[in-house]
């Protein structure tokens, strides 16, 4: 945690009030994303009881197990759910546009420019809290390797038709929501607690209700007050009156309301299918339809306030501007949805449980790279975000006091001025350390020479510290540099000592050519990887 969240969570405990992050928004956000707000049994890890899922925030779909340990019922639900989300997604999958894209020629092993198709925009998922992405995940892959009664026809419990298809793209969203930085698939609380500080702890934050108390409360009422409030305010019968955002239910809920309401069904169910003539049988029927009613009731009871809250959250989110690089992050995510898009209409199998040596050392590579391009970018783009790595002394940020132009030697000299900068920060500058700064967009980088305090040091009210760089690269090819691309005095510049773009790192060999240290290449006995057992994981 930096000194500024530090400082300014600690100003939220004073004034009870959530307390600016940023001063810009970091995250994409679609004109139509679609909502998902799950909910699952407890007990059992995974098991669906209902969900509110739309793009409309006042005609939400509610999906509902009235039995969640009925396998019918629960594909049943799957095949609900994948009529509303792959919809959403064909209508973004069919929208292209061309686009120029690097690959390596395959006859001269050079770097070459194509053009492809790039989907102009990609579908959007937002779920309430961290907890719904990882159900996301579990969902997929769960779905993923069903099989239909087409594909097995001696299966007993073969899986509706868009099922597994459904569970590859969740598997997907899950997978690029571990990548810093993307928008694909959200969980609110942590876009919300990343733009605001509250007086809570990160594992109160969760709670989309108290967090939005602190960010919004109503008026009169401090956030402290309107958070515990939305904690632990109940009903007359004595139900949370702002349900956790879920996927997890309250216990008072599943004692005194849930549990009676399946008991109910599961007697409608068995009397139904003991009734001996139709009369009965249409008297059994209703009261099945009854009971099912009712347990549709208790779970939008639950959902309704918390998609509600997720709306309001987008609200708050969306008074923020967008910050200038999250458009550079949201076309690659476009690039990401449109790569599966073309697996899956390739035919390619569904995604592996466990990946092999490669694309496992391929996608920690990606993440620590996203990591520090995020980081990077966000303080680019956002001065509070940038004051933060001034005090860690990781940037400075001062005015030019004098440039002076000097030539690097050899037989074509080229520009090499000497800036000095006058900064009351104290970056943690080394011998000939590399220091950037944001020249049109792409950044320019210097060396670092000296530095010395002015007057009698960096205690005294004017003093403070004259460091001289020099300007090594963006200049031109000329003698003389390019109009723009040298400090002039009295310029007010920001240096920062990381770098704005991050460096690949080496490549890594195929999978047909992974060492034997690393599975071996295939054709071999001993280095065919075999499937993974199948887990508790695999099965809902």
């Amino acid at each position: 945690m930096s000194l500024i969240t530090t400082l300014a969570r600690l100003e939220a405990v004073d004034t009870g009030l959530a307390q600016p992050l940023t001063t810009v928004r970091h995250r994409h956000l679609t004109a139509r994303p679609l909502v998902l707000v799950p909910l699952t049994t407890a007990g059992e890890a995974g098991a669906p009881l209902g969900a509110l899922v739309g793009t409309d925030r006042d005609a939400p779909r509610l999906l509902v197990v009235p039995q969640p340990r009925d396998r019918d019922l629960r594909f049943a639900f799957l095949a609900e759910l994948a009529d509303v989300v792959l919809p959403y997604i064909d209508d973004y999958a069919g929208d292209v546009e061309a686009a120029e894209r690097s690959e390596t020629d395959p006859e001269t092993g050079k770097r070459v420019k194509v053009e492809v198709e790039l989907c102009a925009d990609a579908p959007q998922l937002i779920v309430p809290s961290r907890a719904g992405i990882e159900l996301v995940r579990l969902l997929g892959r769960s779905m993923r390797f069903r099989r239909t009664a087409e594909q097995d026809p001696e299966n007993p419990h073969p899986a509706p038709p868009r099922v597994p298809l459904l569970g590859r793209w969740l598997t997907h969203y899950g997978e690029r929501a571990r990548v810093p930085g993307s928008s694909l698939l959200l969980a609110l609380t942590d876009v919300l607690s990343r733009h605001w500080a509250t007086g809570q702890s990160t594992l109160e934050d969760q709670h989309l209700g108290a967090l939005l108390a602190w960010i919004d409360p109503p008026r009169g009422e401090s956030g402290a007050g309107a958070a515990l409030r939305a904690e632990l305010l109940r009903d007359a019968q004595r139900q949370l009156v702002c349900p956790p955002a879920g996927p997890a239910t309250d216990p008072a809920f599943d004692n005194k309301l849930l549990a009676p309401a399946i008991e109910r069904y599961d007697r409608a169910r068995t009397a139904l299918s003991a009734a001996e003539d139709g009369l009965e049988a249409d008297d059994r029927l209703g009261e099945l339809t009854a009971a099912e009613r009712h347990i549709r009731e208790l779970v939008a009871s639950r959902t309704r306030p918390t998609w509600d809250a997720v709306w309001r959250g987008l609200d708050l989110l969306r008074t923020l501007p967008e910050g200038p690089r999250a458009a550079d992050r949201w076309t690659r995510d476009r690039w990401s949805f449109t790569g599966h898009r073309d697996r899956v209409l390739a035919g390619e199998p569904p995604q592996p449980r466990r990946d092999d040596a490669v694309t496992a050392a391929n996608k920690l590579a990606t993440r620590e790279r996203e990591q520090a391009r995020l980081e990077a970018q966000e303080a680019l783009d956002d001065p509070l975000l940038m004051a933060g790595r001034r005090l860690a002394g990781e940037a400075f940020a001062g005015e030019v006091t004098d440039v002076v132009m000097a030539y690097s030697e050899g037989k074509r000299p080229s520009p090499r001025p000497l800036v000095t900068v006058r900064t009351d920060d104290r970056p943690h500058l080394g011998e000939r350390a590399k220091v950037y700064r944001s020249l049109a967009g792409k950044p320019q980088a210097a060396e670092f020479v000296a530095a010395e305090y002015e007057d009698d040091g960096p205690t005294t009210d004017s003093g403070g510290t004259l460091v001289v760089l020099r300007v090594v690269d963006k200049m031109g090819r000329g003698k003389e540099p390019e109009p723009g691309s040298v400090p002039e005095k009295g310029d007010l510049l920001c240096f920062t000592l990381f770098e704005h773009e991050q460096r690949g790192g080496a490549k890594l060999p195929e999978p047909e050519d992974t060492p034997w240290t690393h599975g071996g290449p295939p054709g071999e006995a001993d280095a065919v990887p075999r499937a993974d057992a199948v887990t508790e994981e695999d099965v809902l």
